[in-house]
């Protein structure tokens, strides 16, 4: 079989759609800010370079039409856990600008662990997902139904700890903030 062949036997072989030419482009810049968000020695501009990672996120999902999980993804990370975040550096008087210590040295250990992490990721999900099909007459999987329903039965003890562990943290900066306070006094 030659290339055009291939080309005229699958539509989209070789022409991409305006969808999957955008989810490249969105995919490329939510890695460019993930990658600045990690890099940048400045504590409130990681913060807020995570806000346009998560936010590349949710224009992913998107794309996908997983709509549900958009605005999930827009109202708990980025509503919540970058704010959180945010919250906590104002609250521990953390450095604002160029932090001196925020680099260890450690940057090819670093990137020699979350090289392996990644391959680790990757392997798992691949096999993990091998010889899984998706029901195409069902309703779609990115919908509203599907997603509650899954979520629902089996991760609410989750999402109730990840609430737990945001409010504990929140008291810990508030603590912090307080225990400082009294020492300068």
């Amino acid at each position: 079989m030659t290339l055009a062949a291939a080309a005229a036997a699958h539509p989209g072989f070789l022409s991409p759609t305006g969808v999957e030419i955008a989810f490249v482009l969105v995919g490329l810049a939510t890695f460019g800010a993930a990658l600045v968000t990690v890099t940048t020695k400045q504590l409130v501009h990681a913060a807020l370079w995570l806000v346009v990672a998560l936010g590349g996120l949710a224009v992913e999902y998107l794309l996908l039409t997983a709509e549900f999980i958009a605005w999930v993804q827009v109202l708990i990370y980025v509503g919540s856990v970058v704010v959180l975040l945010l919250f906590g550096l104002m609250l521990t008087r953390a450095p604002i600008g160029r932090s001196p210590d925020a680099d260890s040295g450690n940057r090819w250990v670093a990137l020699t662990v979350a090289l392996a992490a990644a391959g680790s990721l990757v392997w798992v999900v691949v096999d993990a997902f091998r010889t899984t099909w998706i029901d195409l007459g069902g309703p779609a999987q990115g919908s509203t139904e599907v997603t509650g329903a899954f979520l629902f039965q089996h991760w609410v003890l989750p999402f109730e700890a990840l609430s737990v562990l945001l409010l504990a943290a929140l008291v810990g900066a508030i603590v912090l903030s307080r225990k400082r306070g009294k020492e300068q006094s």
